[in-house]
């Protein structure tokens, strides 16, 4: 009675799972990130068995889902082990449903006073680390939203609330995993494309295992594209704006839209932007893009006050004040695992003799900053998939320039990629792991010569699928 062709072709697919599960199991409740060793071999054993399993599984889709989210739930009675980030989220929640405004207090303005004005002050002050909490933090609302949350349901016990913020995490990847999957049926790509993200070790480490909200600004942005593509561009601002307020990434994005609305016309008719081309054949529910100014001032303008509208509830002089200066410390301030970077570093102390991250801080945004105006208004965005190429390329040029590159800001631009066929990003969270062998020193000192190696690896793959292979020409090419 035993499906035996069955059993047999499930042999492998199951075997690699469980092997996941293992790996997953001793990476969330038994690795010290200082076990570098153990680290980097548990780490790239996961990322085998993850290409294998997307590999040979690309037409069994709801195995990979399911798989997907076992992986997760591995998670949830862990205390986070590669990043302390969490203990401020957990802080802050607290510290709103006391009635303090987290944007004005810091949690060592608490302490230095001997002040205890949330559960559990002293541990979660211990586990943030000094540098942490002497800063105001910098997470918008809807973080803080989910920080509240999380506060709500366990007020008094950090295991509790770490599992409450894990589980809003999960569920966001499950709405990335259902928008992604529609886009890319709207863009007639491959859906297995999303299990790049949504089965990535990569993702399911830094994002569920280490509780990081980049997977909620994520989740906000990939419904905002897809609502764009179907011409519901209202609705888009509203939840673009949403993304923005879980993380600021999203305003680098902003420009790019420019010609998503104001787009030149070919003999007067609209272009189709389900299908990339000039025709006036509309498919499936695609409806005819608006293209005016005043629809892009709209758009704009929703995504504007909207934002406003979520930051009001802590709108202060002192909250502009202190929140502008916290984001300015990734600028001009802290440095970590950085390229071109420390390349203008190096070059600073030969000619000055000391690090100007000060001068430098300033100057890369502003290159940054130009180079998507560029690709704004020199190069096509009139298709989805012309505008999540330059998407791409508008995140990439700014991470490969900014001071401090954390592993989990490369999940902006995995999430993206599987909306095209460029892969320097799936390449890109495959190595990034090596990062943090810094952790391995006492003084958390980076090896250059690491670092070095990391960036050598991104850069070639980089160079070859953007100036030698060219997969846009593929991509974009229409059929006959």
């Amino acid at each position: 009675m035993l499906n035996i062709p069955l059993l047999k072709s499930s042999k492998i697919p199951i075997v690699l799972a469980v092997l996941s599960i293992i790996f997953y199991a001793i990476f969330a409740y038994d690795l010290a990130r200082t076990d570098y060793i153990k680290l980097v071999t548990l780490y790239f054993g996961l990322f085998f068995l993850f290409y294998k399993l997307v590999q040979s599984n690309k037409n069994n889709f709801k195995f990979l889902v399911a798989i997907a989210f076992i992986f997760r739930f591995i998670f949830l009675l862990a205390i986070p082990n590669l990043s302390q980030d969490f203990y401020r989220f957990i802080w802050d929640g607290r510290m709103i449903l006391e009635g303090y405004n987290p944007y004005l207090y810091t949690p060592e303005s608490f302490i230095s006073r001997g002040e205890l004005p949330i559960h559990e002050a002293k541990e979660l002050y211990i586990g943030m680390k000094q540098l942490n909490a002497s800063h105001f933090t910098n997470y918008p609302p809807i973080n803080q939203l989910c920080f509240i949350i999380a506060g709500l349901f366990s007020g008094k016990s950090i295991i509790g609330s770490a599992m409450v913020l894990r589980l809003l995490i999960i569920a966001a990847d499950f709405g990335t995993l259902y928008f992604g999957k529609k886009l890319l049926e709207k863009l007639k790509i491959p859906i297995n494309n999303i299990f790049w993200y949504i089965l990535n070790p990569f993702i399911i480490i830094e994002l569920t295992g280490n509780l990081h909200f980049e997977s909620v600004m994520i989740f906000f942005l990939v419904w905002s594209l897809y609502l764009v593509h179907i011409g519901k561009w209202k609705w888009a601002a509203v939840i673009f704006a949403c993304s923005i307020s879980t993380k600021l990434v999203p305003l680098i994005f902003l420009p790019l839209f420019f010609k998503w609305f104001v787009h030149y016309k070919n003999n007067n008719k609209p272009i189709d932007y389900a299908r990339g081309d000039n025709k006036n054949q509309m498919s499936g529910r695609a409806q005819s893009r608006p293209h005016s100014f005043i629809k892009l001032l709209l758009f704009y303008s929703i995504i504007s006050l909207t934002t406003l509208l979520l930051f009001a509830p802590f709108f202060s002089s002192e909250f502009i004040n202190n929140y502008s200066k916290t984001v300015g410390l990734w600028f001009g301030n802290f440095e970590f695992n950085a390229s071109i970077y420390y390349v203008a570093r190096k070059i600073g102390y030969w000619f000055r003799g000391w690090n100007e991250i000060a001068i430098i801080g300033k100057i890369l945004p502003l290159i940054v900053f130009l180079f998507v105006l560029g690709l704004a208004f020199f190069k096509r965005n009139t298709t989805t998939k012309q505008l999540t190429k330059h998407m791409l390329f508008a995140f990439t040029f700014y991470l490969l320039m900014s001071t401090t590159v954390h592993p989990w800001y490369i999940a902006t631009i995995l999430i993206i990629s599987v909306f095209t066929n460029y892969k320097f990003p799936l390449v890109w969270s495959s190595i990034v792991i090596i990062s943090y062998l810094a952790y391995a020193n006492s003084d958390h000192t980076e090896n250059l010569w690491i670092i070095g190696f990391e960036y050598l690896v991104v850069y070639s793959v980089l160079i070859w699928e953007v100036f030698i292979k060219k997969p846009h020409k593929k991509l974009y090419a229409n059929k006959a």
